[in-house]
């Protein structure tokens, strides 16, 4: 019988429960990244430019766009507590909504009705060097994946740990190297552990089990058919996170299982300089106008459609390995949670509540290093659970045996009840406790989860997505309407916009060298030989 927990993980534990430590959980960050498409109200997509009473998508700090001018992307501050940051997210939320006239925001992960591809707007963000390098950005993404795979929206949730934790966990293991170094690693480290456990996060939040067939554009595919609008796979948790939703074949193999950040940051490296002959043949210019940033595999670093990254806060113009390279990793950012359509905000405090000491149990819990076999077996678990993830009795693989996905899940509860009670411990509450009992029940009863609850709101509303997607969608935005923010937060909002909307104008005026050099200046930093310290 395997013990509850490990040797490993109980000092730990047991450390950070001490007078001296139990403090410090209270002192790492957290931060949500939501997406979100406008639309009308017939459930189409909203083709305008981003609204300037939005700010600048540019220099806002909290209100941007992603990929297209029709696709938001709220940010909230990094703050102490989830439920801070909720609240802050549900504060732009409403904000928005009083300059969206009779546009709405889409509830759901997977797209609205999408016009043809030429039609879908390229995010803008101005005439400035850096705004023109996202906007080309963006334009090979069109060129590699087509712009309806970009329209696709999720959930991104940052999180770190106190720098004191991880200095008095050093202390206590007596890990040499300095502190910097032994808290990049330690990252890492959750990170493999990330990669063995995230099934989990995608059975028990996956809520995209269904989308329009219009999506696919003609794409062949192996979904069942609800209705003629509507295609989706019985068992499905997140075809968002399939092979249907961010998939790239040029990315394959492309960062390799990885122990260590240069590990990590070699490949991403690698990738961002290695030719790859389809995009070659594409070529950066037509016309004299850049349509992308290079030929390799990757433009830059975010290319990379990763699960989970490690972060840091990059500067101005600064590249992601290059800030990683000089101040190692400051925190990790998730990002296969979807948007959970029954949540205003997409995401709620209870699974929030879920991820910290889901995310507590990755950084504390034993983690051995990795191979490419582990990272297969991780891959498939992975790829079988966000789609046939409520499939009953499904097997996946743990260290080369079967094993059922209900157990596992039921198991790995078992170990991260008491990271939880240690979290409930610190805050003097049970939440912690009480989504954990929400978590289990999903794994005994599969029609509790998102995406079973999402299937059958589909076959309630006539076997169509879009029609309950824009229902949905509708229910949403009355319930923001009637809340519209106090004058003095819709002030503090308008302020943030005119700010944001001046540096972006003070940033063009001050414009100063060719586009062309700033490009290749930017390409020019990465380098061959990665060396680094962090």
């Amino acid at each position: 019988m395997n013990k509850p927990i490990s040797d490993l993980l109980q000092r730990r534990l047991t450390l950070l429960d001490s007078a001296a430590c139990r403090p410090l959980l209270t002192q790492g960050l957290r931060g949500i990244e939501r997406e979100t498409l406008r639309v009308n109200a017939d459930g189409k997509l909203n083709t305008t430019p981003h609204p300037r009473a939005l700010g600048s998508a540019l220099t806002h700090p909290q209100i941007t766009t992603d990929y297209s001018e029709s696709l938001l992307e709220f940010i909230t501050p990094a703050e102490p507590d989830i439920a801070i940051a909720l609240d802050k997210l549900d504060a732009i939320h409403r904000f928005a909504y009083t300059e969206l006239g009779d546009q709405m925001l889409w509830s759901q992960s997977m797209p609205c009705h999408l016009p043809s591809e030429e039609e879908i707007p390229i995010a803008w963000y101005g005439t400035s060097h850096i705004g023109m390098i996202k906007h080309v950005y963006r334009r090979g993404l069109a060129l590699r994946y087509g712009k309806s795979m970009q329209c696709i929206a999720g959930i991104h949730y940052n999180y770190s740990l106190s720098e004191d934790i991880w200095r008095a966990l050093q202390a206590a293991e007596n890990t040499p190297g300095d502190a910097r170094q032994y808290q990049s690693e330690s990252y890492i480290a959750l990170i493999r552990n990330f990669h063995r456990y995230s099934w989990l996060l995608m059975y028990l939040f996956g809520a995209s089990p269904a989308l329009s067939t219009e999506f696919l554009r003609g794409r062949p595919h192996q979904l069942d058919t609800m209705s003629d609008d509507t295609l989706y796979l019985p068992y499905a948790t997140s075809l968002r996170m399939s092979d249907l939703g961010y998939q790239n074949n040029a990315q394959d193999g492309l960062v390799p299982p990885y122990n260590t950040l240069l590990e990590y940051m070699s490949s991403l490296s690698r990738a961002v300089r290695q030719a790859y002959p389809p995009y070659e043949e594409i070529g950066t210019q037509r016309d004299g106008e850049w349509v992308q940033i290079n030929t390799s595999v990757l433009q830059i670093e975010n290319e990379f459609y990763a699960t989970i990254r490690p972060k840091r806060v990059i500067r101005t113009g600064e590249r992601p390995v290059e800030a990683l390279c000089a101040r190692g990793v400051q925190y990790i950012e998730v990002r296969c949670m979807d948007v959970d359509p029954f949540e205003p905000l997409g995401i709620n405090l209870e699974t929030s509540r879920f991820l910290d000491a889901f995310l507590l149990f990755c950084a504390m819990e034993e983690s051995p290093l990795t191979n490419d076999a582990e990272g297969h077996e991780n891959v498939n678990n992975f790829a079988l659970t966000v789609k046939q993830g409520r499939r009953p009795e499904l097997k996946l693989h743990r260290a080369g045996n079967e094993i059922s996905l209900q157990a596992w899940g039921l198991e790995l509860l078992d170990k991260i009840t008491p990271v939880a009670a240690l979290l409930d411990a610190q805050r003097g509450t049970d939440e912690h406790a009480r989504s954990m009992k929400s978590q289990r029940e999903r794994l005994l009863q599969p029609e509790l989860t998102p995406s079973a609850r999402v299937l059958k709101e589909i076959r309630n509303h006539g076997g169509s997505f879009a029609t309950f997607a824009l229902k949905q969608s509708a229910i949403l935005a009355e319930q923001f309407r009637a809340r519209p923010p106090g004058a003095e937060e819709r002030a503090y909002f308008q302020s943030l916009a005119q700010i944001s909307l001046a540096e972006q104008e003070a940033m063009e005026r001050s414009q100063t060298g060719d586009f062309d050099q700033f490009i290749a200046d930017y390409r020019s930093r990465t380098s061959s030989q990665i060396c680094c310290d962090a």
